[in-house]
């Protein structure tokens, strides 16, 4: 007998075979047995789901000589004809192919003829938003007043592309994506009754990869079938399909937490060397924290994580070495070396640096210019115009002045430490680091530092304005330059300039790390 690939062995035979659709299938069922079926369906979702599948067991249901039935048989003639796909009843019809006007009109003419033997003339026409306009306008009076033996069952995985003069004639049922879960339990059932030996290690991955498409994943266990010898083991499926595993995610987290950039880096480039791609390392990793956010919220509910219990419970374990605003900082982090990547045309580099930024742990000197320490007297509080609304709203404390701070350092001296400042400020609070980044020192009188925000930044101006993170700032502020300071923010109408990418903190970082530096063109 010729081979029969797993996606079709196993593509479902009745509404109970149907994985990780319960919605569609009650409303089906509920519908054949209150005898209210539409005339037209529309199966909408991503590929790989089951609208096709769903589509021919709906004509079964439908044309079983026990039928209408939830419960087709499956060994009448018209159950086997519509499984092999020659019902004279049942035209399935590749949208994609099928474009033009004269295909539907086609249509229309055959639609007027009845039945050749079971109850109902039935057409799946699959991606459907692929027909043309005027093939959609010549089906609308069709569609809206068939011939009573007559159902329509479009599926699309674009139904954002059907006009609403369609979608207005059809009942619209919306698949979803099948959970890592869900797939994991079908391809184990499948091993098992295949009698493949593989690991769960190799299951999960597989599920991971297939994005949610239950044909993917059944494809890819084929697949691996094929290349394995006897056992399917987790170095085959990275040899097969890059594929990062989750170990190599926990493992370069906690070089981040333990604030450990060298093993972080070395760890970051094995990776690339065994072959993954770094596109799908990044988004990876962008998910891992994503998921070490929802574990930190919801204490480890493996519904809304989508994994496994045991990596569910080593989430939250690693969790907890995280504050909520650092997993927030490091997401935006990661999301961002995308934007810097396009600029680079390369993404490894940017991805080094996040990393590294991420999990610098190195001493920095105490200043970089040396500023005479200075003892300071108390001095009445004066009227300053860039205190922010916020502070005066509140009635908080002004910043005390000092004239003799002013006389030892000037703005220039806190621009020269800044890239100190944010570093040291790094290791203590990520978040505050990230958002202190985008500001700009841009006045310094007495020992009052007046950092200026664009507009458009004004959610890190208020996140750092928390009496927290002020604390944290002027601690390192004064710290850096040995000389006690407040800090003040406030928000500009003026933008950096982009003409000098070096502004951006990852372009920074890079050209800090390779000793690079920016060639402007004439």
């Amino acid at each position: 007998m010729p081979y029969t690939v797993f996606a079709l062995k196993w593509r479902p035979n009745n509404f109970d075979e149907i994985v990780g659709q319960p919605n569609i299938v009650s409303t089906l069922t509920s519908a054949i047995e209150k005898n209210r079926l539409a005339h037209a369906y529309l199966f909408a979702g991503p590929r790989g789901v089951g609208k096709t599948s769903t589509a021919r067991i709906l004509a079964k249901a439908l044309n079983c000589k026990e039928g209408p039935t939830v419960n087709p048989c499956g060994k009448c003639s018209s159950c086997l004809e519509i499984s092999q796909s020659r019902s004279l009843d049942v035209i399935e019809i590749d949208g994609a192919s099928n474009t033009g006007v004269e295909d539907v009109r086609l249509l229309r003419e055959n639609v007027k003829f009845s039945p050749t033997s079971g109850k109902f003339k039935i057409y799946i026409i699959d991606e459907v938003h692929m027909l043309s306009t005027p093939a959609f306008n010549a089906l609308l009076k069709t569609l809206e007043e068939p011939p009573e033996f007559v159902k329509f069952l479009f599926a699309t995985t674009r139904p954002d592309k059907i006009p609403s003069t369609v979608l207005s004639r059809c009942q619209r049922l919306d698949f979803r994506r099948i959970s890592t879960l869900e797939i994991i339990s079908q391809l184990d059932k499948i091993a098992k009754s295949e009698k493949i030996s593989v690991d769960k290690e190799v299951l999960f991955a597989i599920a991971k990869t297939s994005d949610g498409a239950l044909r993917d994943a059944e494809s890819i266990l084929d697949q691996l079938v094929s290349f394995s010898k006897d056992k399917i083991s987790l170095k085959d499926v990275i040899s097969v399909l890059g594929f990062v595993e989750q170990e190599a995610l926990f493992e370069i987290t906690d070089k981040i937490i333990q604030n450990d950039p060298k093993k972080a880096l070395y760890l970051l480039n094995r990776i690339i060397d065994d072959g993954k791609d770094v596109n799908v390392f990044l988004n990876n990793l962008i998910e891992h924290f994503r998921n070490l956010m929802v574990a930190k919220v919801t204490k480890g509910d493996a519904k809304l994580i989508d994994l496994p219990q045991d990596i569910c419970e080593r989430l939250l374990r690693q969790a907890q070495s995280l504050s909520l605003e650092e997993i927030f900082s490091a997401f935006n982090i990661l999301a961002n070396t995308l934007e810097v990547a396009k600029r680079l045309d390369s993404l490894r580099i940017p991805l080094e640096v996040s990393i590294i930024r991420l999990s610098h742990g190195k001493k920095i000197p105490e200043a970089a210019v040396e500023i005479k320490k200075t003892s300071l007297e108390q001095v009445p509080p004066s009227e300053d115009k860039d205190l922010s609304k916020e502070q005066k709203t509140r009635g908080e404390e002004r910043p005390k002045e000092s004239p003799e701070a002013a006389m030892n350092i000037n703005l220039d001296n806190v621009k020269a430490v800044w890239q100190n400042i944010l570093d040291s400020l790094g290791r203590v609070k990520i978040s505050a680091a990230t958002y202190l980044s985008e500001g700009e020192p841009v006045k310094l009188q007495g020992n009052l530092l007046t950092v200026s925000f664009p507009k458009s930044h004004s959610l890190y101006k208020e996140s750092l304005e928390k009496r927290e993170n002020r604390e944290i700032i002027e601690k390192n502020l004064t710290q850096a330059l040995n000389t006690p300071l407040r800090i003040n923010f406030i928000l500009s109408a003026e933008t950096k300039p982009k003409a000098d990418d070096s502004g951006n903190t990852f372009i920074r970082s890079v050209m800090d790390v390779f000793g690079g530096r920016v060639v402007k063109k004439d």
